[in-house]
């Protein structure tokens, strides 16, 4: 399969290609990353740590709701962890939320750090708009190829 073939699939929402590059690029022990879409459906670089945390679904709701309400980055805590996050967006799409967890983190700790974590949710967002632009650049190549070849077609 080419690169553009699965960049550009409709099975592949832009959310979940955003979660492959991340999750892709984190070191084993590093942070958990969770790429959320507006419907709440939910990719996460470490599914067994994520599964572990006794959160519960209406705090993830809660959460969205106060970066929907303009206040970004959201820095909270959650069992032992301290969590960040913020809004997910390019250009031309809003794609959802990127939370950063910090697994056994204390909320000084978080703040002490917190430079660092809104790196991470900046290079998200270029990633997001890395890929989109991609996206755009893939299916404008692909309509150049098929009007060319349309005209091929009617010339012969």
């Amino acid at each position: 399969m080419d690169i553009g073939d699965w960049l550009v699939s409709p099975n592949c929402a832009l959310d979940e290609q955003i979660a492959k590059e991340i999750f892709d690029i984190l070191p084993e022990r590093g942070p958990i990353v969770i790429i959320m879409d507006r419907e709440g459906h939910r990719w996460v670089s470490d599914p067994e740590k994520f599964s572990k945390l006794s959160v519960r679904d209406s705090f993830w709701s809660k959460l969205c709701a106060k970066i929907d309400d303009g206040t970004e980055p959201v820095i909270t805590q959650a069992d032992d962890c301290g969590i960040v996050a913020a809004e997910l967006a390019t250009e031309q799409t809003e794609c959802g939320y990127v939370v950063i967890i910090l697994p056994q983190y204390s909320p000084e700790s978080t703040l002490i750090n917190i430079d660092l974590v809104e790196t991470l949710l900046n290079q998200a967002g270029l990633i997001a708009k890395l890929i989109e632009r991609n996206n755009l650049l893939c299916e404008l190549q692909r309509k150049q190829l098929s009007s060319y070849t349309q005209k091929e077609t009617s010339s012969n």
